[in-house]
């Protein structure tokens, strides 16, 4: 059985883990989202990121009319985009409905070990 308290050395999702943003989690933050990251959650979030922002260019669509069209903040899309933040399965959601696009990585998301 799993001690859920931290003390069996599993970590939870969330707490300390997101503290640092998406893109901090790369090698290189400052070419997010075009390198990969090490730790899987922020790799879903580079491929959700890529997949927004090709689905947003290929339709020629601002900030503004992709968060009037989605529901979802301006701001909530923009830090998304840059990998300031880790957005929730509802802004997702959404974005995913007014694109029409699936944004969710369609297979496995592959990490690297970190070189240390």
């Amino acid at each position: 059985m799993i001690n859920l308290n931290g003390k069996d050395g599993a970590r939870m999702v969330g707490g300390r883990a997101r503290a640092r943003p998406p893109r901090q989690m790369t090698h290189d933050p400052e070419a997010w989202p075009d390198v990969a990251s090490p730790d899987a959650g922020a790799e879903a979030v580079r491929q959700i990121a890529r997949h927004l922002a090709r689905a947003m260019d290929d339709r020629g669509l601002s900030l503004r009319a992709a968060a009037a069209g989605s529901g979802v903040n301006r701001q909530a899309i923009a830090d998304l985009l840059a990998g300031k933040s880790w957005p929730d399965v509802a802004t997702i959601a959404r974005l995913t409905a007014f694109t029409g696009v699936h944004l969710w990585p369609t297979g496995p998301v592959s990490v690297r070990k970190s070189k240390q």
